[in-house]
């Protein structure tokens, strides 16, 4: 900057004006705010530098604002936007975002002559369904005259960012061509909708196909789906393609890969591509490992890791922990029945780190101090809450009244339950537990009776398999897949087996069921 400075000034002094081409370049660098200094001392600046002027600022995330400024300043010069300018603005309103504004400018939009530019069409539908009104994105692309992949995209991206996801796939269906972007929108729309198997199923689909190749984005929006399933399988080929097309430099792909290995338990890999990461792990990577080094029992590992990452934080490139470290370091507590440590921790986010805990901690706490056997400090914790309790903290306090047998307060708590999830089969069940353990039997056939009156059943839980690079779905005693005899004839096999060599022991208790 310092030597394109001396330049200007050298052509100042010598009386040429090069401004526009200035300008110009400055953008490309880019330095908006001197490109900008320039700008405003044109006399007249043409429709063009203002083009590049707005989409300069429209692509940087602070300054989406002046963009709406210089359009204004635009209308007040003689010097009328151009389809390019729309194309432009509308991409602004979408980031901003303002429906308000979008609205505004679409409606000189029409005004303007350029309404069927194919570009500022296709702006127009993704602005439209990026601040979350798919009923007009949907309008203005069913009158587009013609439409392309980027259209199709906006849509199908706009209706999965919402949750329609079914609509979502009914335009990828109806798609004659489609481009990584495409595949990558429709798998990231089920990733982020909890609809993991399709996940996989699509993406499986992809590769049979091979119509186009996965990117950095499309891996990393699958590895997720895997960690979710425990499909390690399909991990480890995603992770096979991912290094050898070289998308390992991308940091989502890295930490999505690290989260995978994590959730299916396989904290070494987990570990293993953390320190791959080296230099530029950031607060992602840290708080994946963490929170997995916690869930897995390796609590310790996960708390020095914690020491590590506020040691880097006194240097200029360190990583601050933010409210989801804190919950993985809780946890890291909760597994090591650290209760003195998890209470520094709790009071430190907002003493040391300015971070007000939110419920999830306050549920780290309650299961802490439940797993501990502290039920009575549990239990007056949770009424000094500064917000409502959710099912989960009630449900941590419940699930330590039934492995301590505390009636009296399991009591209070199952109460707190069933008002949030009257219908939750889970509450009666451990309810009932709790009186058993007891031996208070009127309170077993009270729940019982409670269950019956309000038509609670217990619903069938499901198990995963991963097979061959595909995940089965299956409930206990579930004979819907076509080679379920062998299945069942290989397992009484082994159950057989399993008696003969004694690992197979009397039952020692029988657990209360509130099923009839």
């Amino acid at each position: 900057m310092n030597q394109l400075k001396q330049i200007h000034a050298h052509t100042l002094r010598n009386n040429i004006d090069q401004s526009k081409f200035l300008i110009v370049k400055l953008l490309q660098i880019p330095n908006i705010e001197y490109a900008h200094q320039l700008f405003d001392l044109i006399p007249q600046p043409t429709v063009f530098l203002y083009n590049k002027l707005i989409q300069a600022y429209a692509s940087n995330a602070t300054s989406h604002a002046q963009c709406l400024t210089l359009y204004s300043q635009m209308r007040l010069q003689p010097c009328p936007p151009n389809q390019h300018s729309f194309t432009f603005l509308f991409a602004a309103c979408a980031a901003i975002p303002s429906i308000r504004d979008g609205q505004k400018i679409h409606t000189q939009f029409l005004k303007s002559g350029f309404k069927f530019d194919h570009f500022a069409l296709t702006a127009l539908v993704d602005m439209y369904a990026k601040v979350g009104v798919m009923e007009w994105s949907r309008q203005v692309f069913d009158e587009m005259p013609q439409r392309d992949v980027p259209a199709w995209n906006s849509i199908i991206t706009g209706y999965a960012r919402g949750g329609e996801v079914e609509r979502a796939r009914d335009m990828f269906e109806s798609m004659v061509s489609r481009n990584v972007i495409s595949w990558t929108a429709m798998i990231s729309g089920y990733s982020q909708n909890g609809r993991y198997e399709n996940v996989l199923q699509l993406y499986a689909r992809m590769e049979r196909e091979n119509e186009v190749e996965p990117n950095e984005w499309t891996v990393a929006s699958v590895l997720p789906a895997c960690g979710n399933l425990g499909a390690l399988e399909v991990g480890k080929r995603v992770e096979m393609y991912a290094r050898k097309k070289g998308l390992m430099k991308n940091l989502f792909v890295s930490n999505a890969l690290l989260e995978m290995y994590a959730k299916c338990g396989r904290i070494d890999m987990a570990k293993r591509v953390f320190d791959e990461i080296g230099s530029n792990t950031n607060l992602c990577s840290f708080n994946s490992m963490i929170m997995g080094l916690a869930v897995h029992g390796r609590w310790m590992e996960g708390l020095e890791l914690f020491d590590k990452m506020l040691v880097s934080t006194l240097s200029s490139i360190g990583t601050v922990p933010d409210d989801i470290t804190f919950v993985g370091v809780l946890l890291a507590c909760t597994h090591g029945g650290l209760v003195k440590q998890g209470w520094e921790f709790f009071k430190s986010m907002q003493n040391n780190f300015s971070i007000t805990p939110k419920l999830e901690h306050y549920g780290c706490m309650v299961d802490l101090l439940g797993r501990a056997g502290e039920i009575s400090e549990a239990y007056s914790f949770i009424q000094t809450m500064p917000m409502k309790p959710d099912s989960v903290i009630w449900g941590a306090l419940l699930g330590a009244c039934s492995f301590y047998s505390n009636v009296e307060i399991g009591e209070k708590a199952a109460e707190a339950l069933f008002e949030l999830e009257p219908r939750n089969p889970g509450i009666y069940v451990i309810l009932s537990n709790i009186y058993a353990s007891s031996s208070k039997w009127d309170g077993v056939a009270k729940v019982r009776k409670l269950m019956r009156s309000n038509l609670v059943t217990k619903a069938a839980g499901y198990s995963f398999v991963e097979v061959d690079g595909g995940i089965y779905k299956f409930v206990a005693e579930d004979k819907s897949h076509e080679r379920s005899i062998e299945v069942y004839a290989l397992l009484d096999g082994f159950y057989g087996l399993m008696k003969r060599l004694s690992y197979l022991s009397d039952v020692d208790f029988e657990i209360e069921c509130c099923e009839e």
